[in-house]
């Protein structure tokens, strides 16, 4: 599955390499602002965009009996993003009140959906960070969603972060934060990106060995780029 190979390829490389490779294609505004990691140290997030929009809570729509509703879209976000996928929330940038809570993002992960980011806030965020799932927040907020927000859209088009983030995008997310790749073009990011990480270890046992980057990163020396052939080949990489 082509899709299954840009996956494997994205969880390779870093975000930083990622914003440099979109920039590169005039994509300046794909990292999504003012979001982190609950926990740093977990695998890298990798997987397609699904996507949940709240807009601003109207008292008389949006009661705490809500939730007995089986349609809430909150919760049929939860059961319905496909296995692999990211939940990305479109809390608008307000963390005043939580975008869920463990208990649901408990049940993304059993779901085997590959991890969630909002740029709003999660309630339990000592109970999430210590799950085995990536989860990326503005910063924790205790009081329920129903407080602020209220769920209007799954699956559309939103903004997350000051960032356009459209169904089936790729995400990817680690230590640094989250990049949104548009789907049209994740394939030759993905490689690309590769290439450039493969290279980034080359410089960077380079530079511990004492060698001035100039001439080196980038790679302005014509003698650098036969070198970097050669460590490839002694590496076992296939040269492209």
């Amino acid at each position: 599955m082509a899709n299954k190979n840009i996956v494997e390829k994205l969880k390779k490389v870093s975000t930083a390499t990622i914003a440099t490779c979109l920039f590169k294609r005039g994509l300046k505004n794909q990292f999504i602002q003012e979001v982190r990691p609950l926990r740093l140290g977990k695998p890298v997030m990798v997987g397609q965009a699904y996507t949940l929009r709240y807009i601003p809570a109207r008292s008389d729509l949006n009661p705490i009996e809500i939730f007995r509703d089986p349609k809430h879209l909150q919760r049929v976000a939860v059961e319905e993003c496909p296995s692999g996928y990211v939940l990305v929330i479109d809390s608008r940038k307000d963390a005043r009140a939580a975008s869920a809570g463990s208990i649901l993002i408990t049940r993304l992960m059993k779901r085997g959906v590959a991890g969630v980011v909002t740029d709003g806030g999660f309630r339990d965020s000592a109970e999430i960070a210590e799950l085995d799932f990536p989860s990326f927040h503005k910063q924790p907020s205790a009081p329920t969603n129903l407080t602020l927000h209220q769920a209007i859209a799954v699956n559309e088009p939103i903004g997350c972060g000051d960032v356009a983030v459209f169904p089936g995008d790729f995400i990817v997310g680690d230590a640094d934060g989250v990049m949104v790749i548009p789907f049209n073009i994740a394939n030759e990011v993905a490689e690309e990106c590769l290439q450039m990480t493969k290279y980034e270890e080359f410089v960077m046992e380079k530079v511990k060995k004492g060698q001035s980057i100039i001439g080196l990163y980038p790679p302005t020396d014509p003698n650098t780029l036969k070198e970097f052939e050669a460590w490839k080949n002694n590496k076992g990489f296939k040269s492209n």
